[in-house]
């Protein structure tokens, strides 16, 4: 949900600029469209379903083996010489702190003291390049639209009224908030989003979908009952978080020009998820849609890489592909190994992508449908060390989540971010 990407009911400017600077891909996807297990796959480059985690409950008890632990993203980054920090959510498994991870953790904010804290890292006098990741956590926030539509303003507010959940609320009550000097009717009639084109239910539905929708009440809740115009200011909200998180982006891309790093700094912006936003009338993630598994992902380098260009054809995980391709970016040894395939799963089934189909199954083995576009088999991010410019690089991961890829070696990058489809 980018202004660029033709979404004309919202304006990310900060977003559009890292865009036209750089390659947007169209076909970038999360490993698994919740927040915990995403966030370990691109941290580990690994899928979360090797150690068990398929949900965010799943991480509570996981650990991490060794073998990965010492092979993550951050100790790879720091071992290479590199200044390396973190900032904002985190929402990892016990074991996967930032500081077990080989960061510096800036701090716990996740909006406008996060950008604060990043915009000082910057500006810091170093003798060595750095890594950074910053965690927004925002449009997240609109998570919170349907539980406390569903229990209630008061009995929402008797869960534990943390600095966090303040801010949820604050934030959604200022997205939800219509523009002032003009009518309900033409609020709705000319400014707020339109319910999507695959607003109606499918008949029949895949199994999985009742799963996921009889596993947390609120889910179910909303589908049941709200109108299409509460559905509407669902969407109308989503928007104006996706704003509050581009200005503070635009912050951070501020401080990297005025520090005059600009011009050496790799920008890689992703998310660990999408939201179903309305589509047949449900809302959050979880389930094995385009909606919740397709996720933004731009890649800037200014000087390098195509201004402007979109990449429609290219398959990219942005759970696998990150860790080796910041690793190429960076001129840093990733961990051996490399994906067949695309893979997304979840705790009730699996999407793979390969060859000239997408296969999507649920954990009982019932087939799900599918209306996505057919993707391609490509091998995207053969390990290499061997440097793509004799610049000093930098590294920073900007989004409502860790960070996210362009995949290939140094040698196929070149010739890839020269030719990629922008029709």
């Amino acid at each position: 949900m980018i202004s660029c990407a033709g979404d004309g009911y919202l304006r990310t400017p900060a977003m559009d600029s890292l865009a036209a600077g750089g390659v947007r891909f169209e076909r970038a996807y999360c490993a698994n469209p919740v927040c915990l297990p995403s966030r370990y796959a691109m941290m580990t480059g690994r899928m979360p379903g090797e150690v068990g985690i398929r949900c965010n409950f799943d991480g509570e008890g996981a650990g991490v083996p060794a073998e990965i632990a010492s092979r993550i993203l951050g100790w790879l980054m720091q071992e290479a010489g590199y200044d390396v920090a973190y900032g904002g959510k985190v929402h990892l498994t016990p074991g996967m702190a930032a500081e077990d991870m080989g960061f510096r953790y800036l701090t716990e904010d996740q909006s406008d003291g996060l950008a604060d804290a990043c915009v000082r890292f910057i500006r810091a006098d170093r003798d060595r390049p750095f890594m950074l990741v910053a965690s927004f956590v925002n449009p997240h926030d609109i998570c919170i639209m349907a539980p406390r539509d569903m229990e209630g303003d008061e009995a929402f507010g008797l869960a534990p009224a943390t600095e966090r959940r303040k801010a949820e609320v604050r934030n959604l009550d200022a997205a939800l908030r219509m523009p002032d000097g003009i009518s309900r009717q033409e609020f709705f009639d000319r400014l707020c989003p339109p319910a999507p084109a695959n607003f109606e239910l499918q008949g029949p539905e895949p199994e999985a979908v009742a799963m996921v929708l009889d596993q947390r009440p609120f889910k179910r809740h909303a589908r049941d009952n709200w109108t299409t115009e509460e559905w509407r200011m669902h969407r109308w909200a989503y928007r104006r978080l996706t704003e509050m998180v581009d200005a503070h982006i635009g912050r951070v891309l501020e401080a990297l020009t005025d520090s005059g790093v600009d011009e050496n700094t790799v920008v890689i912006f992703s998310t660990d998820h999408g939201d179903m936003d309305g589509a047949y009338h449900m809302e959050h993630n979880t389930v094995l849609y385009e909606e919740a598994t397709r996720v933004p992902l731009i890649v800037s380098w200014k000087g390098v890489t195509h201004p402007g260009r979109v990449d429609r054809y290219h398959l990219v995980s942005n759970g696998l592909d990150l860790l080796p391709t910041v690793c190429d970016y960076a001129s840093v040894a990733p961990p051996d190994g490399w994906r067949e395939r695309l893979h997304v799963e979840s705790e009730f089934g699996h999407m793979v992508a390969g060859g000239t189909s997408t296969c999507y199954t649920t954990r009982a083995g019932t087939a799900s449908s599918s209306s996505t576009s057919t993707p391609t088999r490509a091998r995207w991010a053969t390990p290499s060390t061997t440097p793509s410019s004799g610049r000093s690089r930098k590294a920073t991961a900007t989004g409502s989540c860790p960070g996210s890829p362009l995949a290939t070696d140094a040698r196929r990058r070149a010739r890839l971010l020269q030719s990629t489809d922008s029709t």
